[in-house]
């Protein structure tokens, strides 16, 4: 088990990626918001230990950078803040799990053919507003 505190964050999210890109299982420990009875978050964590199959990892408009994977266990999907956690092990078991296919909002697969189009939507998903601006939007205006 590596222990996140005595290991760059670099380090860490290189052996993420690798997990990604190798298609293979990855146990995290990490801390949590806990919830009360209603779902609402009350501000205290609580760690917890989950088998994850990673399948993307992204910086948050707040800057954090999270980890989105498949959780083994109940077969829904995950966010991990890498800041969260706390120790984690790299496994070679092979994924199991099927997760949807990425989608545009008019509810199209998306195809991605050359890595020029996976650049292109990266980097529109990371700046570009989330939501439609028209001219209605005087809010912009200079």
């Amino acid at each position: 088990m590596k222990h996140t505190n005595q290991q760059q964050t670099t380090k860490t999210l290189a052996d993420l990626y690798r997990s990604i890109d190798r298609q293979t299982v990855v146990t995290v420990s990490f801390l949590k918001e806990e919830k009360d009875d209603n779902g609402r978050k009350t501000g205290r964590l609580v760690e917890t230990v989950r088998s994850l199959e990673p399948y993307d990892i992204r910086t948050t408009r707040e800057g954090h950078i999270v980890l989105k994977a498949m959780d083994r266990a109940t077969g829904e999907s995950r966010t991990v803040r890498l800041d969260r956690v706390i120790a984690y092990t790299l496994h070679r078991i092979a994924f199991v799990l099927d997760r949807e296919e990425a989608t545009t909002p008019a509810g199209t697969v998306i195809v991605v053919r050359s890595a020029a189009q996976l650049i292109a939507r990266e980097l529109g998903r990371d700046y570009l507003p989330a939501r439609r601006i028209d001219q209605t939007h005087t809010c912009l205006a200079a």
